[in-house]
């Protein structure tokens, strides 16, 4: 039987022996973290009508967003598989552009209104044009609304499922359309859109240039992050994903690691370049941990086994 692989980062990890959650986090994992979609999460993916979407750049500068259409809009193309449809927005593209340097991201659906509870999808995404995706998947269907006609797709390769649970959860009712009239699909009416809601174009001529906030170790560029083509600090044994069209060509690392980027220091194994990406991270967490208790069994709820338990599925 295969070794059981403990999900999670090492840094949650690391956080869970300080404040003494561990065992519970081992419950928590064996219970509801899979590797894939059950029967019951991808009936609950076929009937959302929106969700919360992160992603980050090669830097590890992070982006969250908001997606939305009709009830099934995310496709679920099988078990370990899902697709979105990118709608014409502003033109910034910020969510693609960061996948087509880190293809990691991780999606929230919440469902406020029926079931009140989440669905966390943490997966590798890879982005197809609509007329390829419709070749592979001719059953998809063309939606007859302007607007929400896919430009773009998002496929996920599912690597984490799990539940967000229900106690923070608000419960909303909806708005019926005939109150809050129709929803402006891919719109450029500045008004329909939201307006200045915020002031910041009526202060833009008042306001100094944009600053882009300072990256520390920028010698660093990619970071660990083991999808980018720059591996050259990651050592031979990194993977370099060149064969897949969208990100393009790459070259093995180890044939990179003498042309690193300026200032950067040569001859470095990934062991040292982790310790120096985490030390002072880590030196910081130490001290927060520090001043942290760690909760009694006492004070912990029974352990939730609900709607996505592994055994339904």
């Amino acid at each position: 039987m295969p070794r059981q692989e403990r999900p999670g980062s090492d840094g949650e990890h690391l956080v869970q022996q300080r404040l003494g959650t561990t065992q519970r986090a081992d419950r928590f994992y064996g219970d509801q973290v899979l590797d894939h979609l059950n029967v019951r999460m991808q009936e609950f993916v076929a009937r959302q009508e929106m969700f919360f979407l992160s992603t980050a750049d090669r830097h590890g500068e992070c982006d969250a967003t908001f997606r939305a259409g009709p009830p099934g809009f995310v496709q679920v193309l099988d078990a370990r598989t899902l697709a979105y449809p990118e709608y014409r927005g502003n033109g910034v593209m910020a969510s693609i552009g960061n996948i087509s340097e880190n293809p990691r991201l991780g999606i929230l659906m919440v469902d406020f209104t029926r079931d009140r509870i989440g669905l966390h999808i943490n997966g590798r995404a890879r982005v197809v044009m609509d007329e390829e995706m419709r070749v592979r998947h001719p059953g998809l269907p063309v939606d007859p609304v302007p607007g929400r006609r896919a430009q773009l797709w998002v496929t996920v390769e599912v690597e984490e499922a799990y539940i967000h649970c229900a106690k923070h959860i608000p419960h909303l009712q909806k708005v019926p359309a005939q109150q809050r009239g129709a929803r402006a699909w891919g719109t450029d009416d500045a008004k329909r859109k939201g307006g200045d809601f915020f002031g910041a174009a009526a202060e833009a001529d008042q306001r100094p240039p944009f600053q882009r906030a300072e990256r520390k170790n920028e010698h660093l560029r990619g970071g660990l992050h083991e999808d980018t083509h720059d591996a050259v600090y990651q050592g031979a044994a990194a993977p370099v994903y060149g064969s897949d069209p969208v990100y393009g060509g790459g070259t093995p690392a180890a044939s990179r690691v003498g042309s690193a980027y300026p200032g950067a220091p040569r001859d470095m194994g990934r062991d040292d370049i982790v310790e120096e990406l985490n030390a002072e991270f880590l030196d910081r967490v130490e001290r927060v941990l520090a001043r942290a208790q760690p909760r009694r069994p006492a004070e912990d709820a029974p352990e939730f086994r609900g709607w996505f338990d592994r055994r339904d599925g």
